[in-house]
């Protein structure tokens, strides 16, 4: 048995001091409290996009002990912890709504705030404030929300298309890009294959943080340093659309699976980052500045373990024996409350939709979509189908789609999806149809006019919330998470009226149209789609 008094019990004990101990209990208190939060961070680091996840905290980690070089400690009371206690009391607050509305990741956004609060109960606000560099890196190991995250990439991949098509045609290669798809001839590339690269867009964007954070350039160049990764990553997935239509002119189908495995890998990566070093070097030239590379980028990683050591040093101060106190209470707080889980209204499945709607019928039977929509559509139903009416123009599409749990990712806006399948949005507007529908809750829709080379359609499309007719997409997350929190219900669903406008026909004899199959399969739906 060793002695008590040798070095290593020694060094044992130094580490056990009353401050340490409150930290610990406040860390295991939130890592209790946040566990949905937690388990949403995990789920999404199985996905491609972000499978870069796990080193995030390190990075951070590594990036605050570097900081904290700069302000040695400082023993003694300060008056300046409560700012932490209040960052952590909001962070509790915006944790318990994402676990009351069943929003995982809202959860996951509120840790890092707690994160940021411990800092400031720990060092103060004085010195605390300053770690703010590594405590916002750890935005980028969180999935993005929905909405967002549609809308930017497929932007992004419409860009990285039409730019990986425009070398092409530089080299003289035959192609066409048809929205989503681009057209070899001998073969044609979804625009979800053509730009996979697309997956090394987070994960470039976390090290262009760091890298800007390290450099010791102006703050213009740190800033250029810090958005100039979007570009590059687009401009790189353009310049692998080129090399594969290249590879598919010369050298036939057989070489482009091959070339697809290796190069959407890590030569994305490291080409992204070879560019932004010389990115950076350029801009030291440019400046006149006689620093090289290596001594403009601070990577002294001396001390770090020091650094670590200074945990010892932590106060038992009151705010950070509150802090435990406030984790202990609401960790046991929430074990009251009853679980809710997600409440899912009783309703009838699309199968037994109506083929008769007033004047209109069913043509034909249901579309059934492809195995890779419905898989990008993750709907728990969907119903399609073509509505015909005598003496009508032409026919009407019925299309929805309802989801029991929208909190794990929920509708796409058909302004996203439109445009992926070919179609220019030529005229969107959201408007008011309460009073025209008789309606007693609000009832907006979108109206918008596509077209694909000659041919115009008019679409309705709205979002349905607990019988809500919503029409910003943002306004069905606000009233989801409302909804949530009030009755644990988060389903919901989307409707879209779609008619071909004649080419003899007015604009406004096509929303005639689209108006009459609304007024008809606005009460049916209810069945559907319920509402209370």
């Amino acid at each position: 048995m060793a002695d008590a008094s040798s070095p290593s019990m020694n060094r044992i004990t130094s580490w056990l001091t009353p401050g340490l101990f409150w930290l610990v209990v406040a860390l295991l208190g939130a890592i209790v409290f946040f566990a949905p939060g937690l388990d949403a961070l995990f789920e999404a680091w199985q996905l491609p996009e972000y499978s870069h996840g796990p080193l995030i905290p390190i990075l951070s980690g590594l990036l605050f002990l570097r900081q904290l070089k700069e302000y040695p400690p400082e023993p003694g009371p300060k008056r300046d912890r409560w700012a932490g206690v209040m960052v952590i009391v909001v962070a509790l607050c915006l944790a318990a709504l994402g676990r009351l509305a069943n929003i995982s990741d809202l959860v996951a956004y509120a840790t890092i705030l707690w994160v940021g609060g411990i800092l400031l109960v720990s060092f103060g606000w004085a010195t605390g404030k300053h770690f703010w560099p590594p405590v916002l890196h750890l935005v980028y190991m969180l999935p993005l929300p929905g909405v967002i995250y549609y809308k930017m990439t497929t932007w992004l991949q419409f860009v990285s298309s039409e730019l990986g098509v425009y070398f092409l045609r530089l080299l003289s290669i035959p192609v066409f890009l048809d929205g989503n798809i681009i057209d070899l001839g001998i073969t044609k590339l979804h625009v979800a294959e053509a730009c996979s690269g697309l997956r090394y867009l987070f994960p470039i964007l976390s090290f262009s943080y760091i890298f800007a954070v390290l450099y010791k350039g102006p703050m213009w160049h740190k800033a250029v340093l810090l958005i100039s990764a979007a570009p590059i990553t687009v401009f790189m997935n353009s310049v692998r659309i080129a090399v594969a239509g290249v590879i598919v002119q010369y050298w036939g189908l057989d070489w482009l699976e091959g070339f697809t495995h290796f190069f959407e890998g890590w030569v994305i990566f490291l080409a992204c980052i070879l560019i932004l070093f010389a990115l950076a070097r350029l801009m030291l030239v440019f400046n006149n500045r006689k620093m090289g590379l290596a001594e403009a980028l601070d990577l002294d990683t001396d001390g770090l373990g020091t650094q670590a050591g200074r945990l010892r040093l932590t106060e038992a101060s009151p705010a950070l024996i509150s802090v435990a106190g406030l984790m202990l209470a609401a960790t046991l707080a929430w074990q009251a409350v009853p679980e809710r889980g997600v409440s899912t209204p009783p309703r009838d499945s699309f199968a037994l939709f109506p083929r008769t709607l007033g004047d209109w019928r069913q043509d034909g039977v249901p579309r059934q979509l492809s195995a890779s929509v419905e898989q990008t559509l993750a709907a728990d139903d969907y119903h399609s189908i073509n509505l015909v009416k005598p003496g009508a123009a032409t026919s009407v599409e019925f299309f929805s789609a309802w989801y029991a749990d929208q909190s794990k990712g929920g509708v796409h806006s058909p302004e996203i999806c439109l445009p992926g399948g070919g179609w220019e949005i030529a005229w969107l507007e959201r408007s008011d149809l309460t009073q025209t529908m008789g309606a007693e809750m609000p009832f907006n829709i979108n109206r918008a006019i596509i077209q694909k080379g000659e041919t115009r359609m008019m679409v309705f499309y709205w979002f349905d919330q607990k019988g809500r007719k919503i029409a910003w997409d943002l306004a069905a997350k606000y009233w989801l998470l409302a909804d949530g929190i009030r009755t644990g219900r988060t389903d919901g669903a989307l409707v879209r009226l779609t008619t071909q406008i004649m080419p003899d026909e007015s604009d406004a004899a096509a929303e005639a149209r689209l108006m009459d199959v609304l007024r008809a399969v606005d009460t049916p739906l209810l069945r559907f789609i319920p509402a209370g």
